[in-house]
């Protein structure tokens, strides 16, 4: 039998880097627990302090499939290079022609640059782009595969 799992990303701004997320992946934020319509209902029915609201976030696959990711304020900053870290994988595979998966991962770094991503390197195999090593918003390591 499989397990449930999620995966949590420690970060200093949980609403920032969810936000970035959601445009990497094309998830939605999380919905709030049942019988409440927003977040910040359920903080206030629940007497959280308002300077706690950002301590965390959720971001979840709209169709329900994949799984969810929540972010998690902590006060230390990231010190190394991540030892886990996403492939976001639009190229198509090597099945695909190079020209055009090229185009798909430069389009896709565009697209997270402009949401606050990082270009750290670009990976190349035999002369062709393999994929491209970025940082999200707070230096979290991804790859455009």
């Amino acid at each position: 039998m499989t397990t449930k799992w999620t995966l949590t990303i420690d970060c200093a701004d949980p609403g920032l880097v969810a936000r970035f997320w959601c445009t990497a992946l094309g998830y939605t934020e999380a919905d709030p627990p049942k019988g409440w319509d927003t977040w910040e209902a359920w903080f206030t029915d629940l007497n959280v302090p308002e300077d706690e609201w950002n301590d965390g976030a959720a971001i979840s696959d709209p169709d329900g499939v994949l799984p969810s990711i929540s972010f998690l304020k902590v006060p230390e900053p990231r010190t190394a290079k991540n030892r886990l870290h996403l492939d976001l994988q639009v190229a198509g595979g090597r099945s695909e022609p190079q020209a055009l998966r090229e185009q798909r991962i430069r389009t896709t770094a565009t697209t997270l640059q402009s949401a606050g991503a990082t270009l750290v390197q670009e990976v190349h195999t035999d002369n062709t782009l393999d994929h491209l090593w970025m940082q999200d918003p707070e230096g979290n390591d991804f790859c455009v595969v």
